[in-house]
């Protein structure tokens, strides 16, 4: 397949057996960017369904399939590697490294996430159809109800487990052995420290979650009753073990958001990111946090009353690192010599729409309020603000941001602005009207609902809709950026407010590096 050692790769080659963190990060980017339309068109098809009450257009069997393969595509298809993506990008060039520090397991962690996929997207076209069980797959529906194909879901969950430790290892191994001379922990970009810290959050919790399916397979197939009370097991066991892993996986999924934000504010605000040291300080104590409040989605299992309240106050802990990130981003925006390049319009969309869904996960926190929210339509407008207008917006200002230098090319501003306004609507068209019919009643994951829900339900549909047209705009850019947008080369890039401009250079090819920076 070509000789690995005369000048760069040619064709397929170059991308099968790619070592370049360029081009693995390249191939993450894309891969989640197509896990997203994937998801996003599952979305379609719920929001489609619930544009009105009654049975419309599935199967309530493939709605329930529908709700599932949308939660596991996008958390674990779409988010993480797109940040996998970024972080296999921009660390090296952040810290002054060569390459990531294990390039070849770079490349099988990218390279088994396809298939993974693949596998996952097959269980629908089995044989008593995909699983049917909710992302969070809880026993016994996923185990003694579940359909033949489980078996296949449970293997795919291990190979991107898998992916995400290997990824994990890499990241560790690069940020503490290839950082320049010079490159002090204090003085790494927020952006290394938050995708750092999530990498340990990564290889603690992905072996649990790797458990859990394990203890499901046995369940199954090997006889053993872990999850089932008849053989003497506990189906609750099962969500413990989850959301051990699960409530780490969200601060996983934000962490490096946080990141994100904490580059493109600062550059737009012209002036350097306000409270370094506590950003970095609240990073680790969310990712601590992140371990001791898992019980806080098991409120309404029967817990003591002491667990309860221990879950409570430590989940309302959280709000005090993560107030800290949130006026450290504002101050640093105070006084500064703001632009509003669509860059800093997601951010400042990321910040504003991400402390309501804080908000409303302090109300979720709150133990006796939480038996009237658990499992309703607010909780799923919650997430959706974190998730969504965290995970999501943060990426997509990743994307304009850094586009640049990663093809050597100009987006169309006007159309990226215009993105973001159809994006931000569309949004909160779609979730806001959600905490509404929660509080009133409205239970999660059911195709079909009373009648003094429909209008705030339709309204829900047509923003998703919109929502999810903007995406298509913001996919035409960049393609149309990276095959014919104006170079970047001595070009006025953003042109701001007073006069304010700036020159950004060509950046290097591909396989160019300079000599490697020597490592202590």
């Amino acid at each position: 397949m070509g000789d690995h050692h005369h000048g760069p790769a040619k064709g397929l080659s170059r991308w099968l057996f790619a070592t370049n963190h360029k081009d693995i990060g390249t191939m993450y980017l894309w891969f989640s960017f197509a896990m997203f339309l994937v998801g996003g068109a599952f979305a379609m098809i719920i929001r489609a369904e619930l544009f009105q009450p009654g049975m419309q257009l599935i199967r309530p069997e493939f709605f329930n399939q529908m709700t599932t393969m949308h939660g596991l595509i996008m958390v674990f298809g779409a988010i993480m590697p797109a940040f996998v993506g970024l972080a296999n990008w921009m660390i090296p060039m952040m810290i002054g490294a060569p390459d990531m520090a294990l390039p070849r397991m770079n490349n099988w962690s990218f390279w088994i996430l396809p298939p993974a996929f693949l596998l996952l997207l097959a269980t629908m076209f089995m044989e008593g159809g995909g699983p049917a069980f909710g992302w969070t797959f809880y026993a016994p529906l996923s185990t003694t109800y579940a359909p033949p194909s489980v078996t296949f879901f449970i293997f795919g969950v291990h190979i991107l487990g898998l992916s995400s430790i290997m990824g994990s290892i890499n990241i560790v191994a690069t940020v503490m052995n290839l950082r320049a001379p010079g490159m002090t922990y204090m003085k790494m970009p927020l952006f290394v420290w938050t995708w750092f810290i999530t990498a340990y959050l990564l290889i603690a919790v992905m072996p649990v979650l790797a458990g859990a399916v394990t203890m499901m397979l046995m369940d199954i197939h090997f006889g053993t009753s872990f999850f089932s009370a008849a053989g003497g097991g506990d189906p609750v066991l099962f969500q413990h073990v989850f959301w051990f892993f699960g409530h780490p996986e969200v601060y996983i999924i934000i962490l490096p958001a946080f990141g994100v934000v904490s580059q493109i504010i600062p550059a737009f605000a012209r002036k350097p990111l306000f409270g370094y040291d506590s950003m970095v300080y609240a990073t680790a104590s969310i990712a601590f946090l992140s371990f001791i409040v898992w019980a806080h989605h098991m409120y309404t299992v029967g817990m003591p009353i002491a667990g309860e309240l221990f879950f409570m106050y430590a989940t309302m802990l959280i709000a005090v690192p993560t107030g800290v990130k949130v006026f450290n981003w504002i101050t640093t925006m105070w006084r500064g010599a703001m632009t509003f390049e669509t860059p800093m319009l997601f951010c400042i969309g990321f910040v504003v729409l991400f402390t309501i869904g804080g908000f409303t996960g302090l109300m979720l926190s709150i133990a006796p309020s939480d038996f009237q929210y658990h499992d309703s339509y607010f909780v799923v407008a919650h997430f959706h603000y974190v998730m969504v207008a965290g995970a999501v917006f943060s990426m997509t200002a990743a994307v304009y941001y850094w586009l640049p230098k990663w093809c050597g090319k100009m987006y169309n501003e006007t159309m990226g602005k215009t993105h973001f306004w159809i994006s931000f609507i569309g949004f909160n068209v779609t979730f806001f009207p959600q905490h509404f019919v929660g509080l009133a009643g409205m239970p999660r994951r059911i195709p079909d609902y009373a009648l003094q829900f429909a209008d705030f339900n339709m309204m829900s549909s047509i923003g998703a809709f919109i929502y999810g047209a903007s995406q298509l705009l913001f996919l035409y850019n960049v393609i149309a950026t990276i095959v014919g947008g104006k170079p970047v080369s001595d070009e006025k890039v953003w042109e701001g407010a007073e006069g304010l401009e700036w020159t950004v250079p060509t950046p290097a090819p591909f396989h160019t590096f300079s000599t490697p920076p020597q490592v202590r």
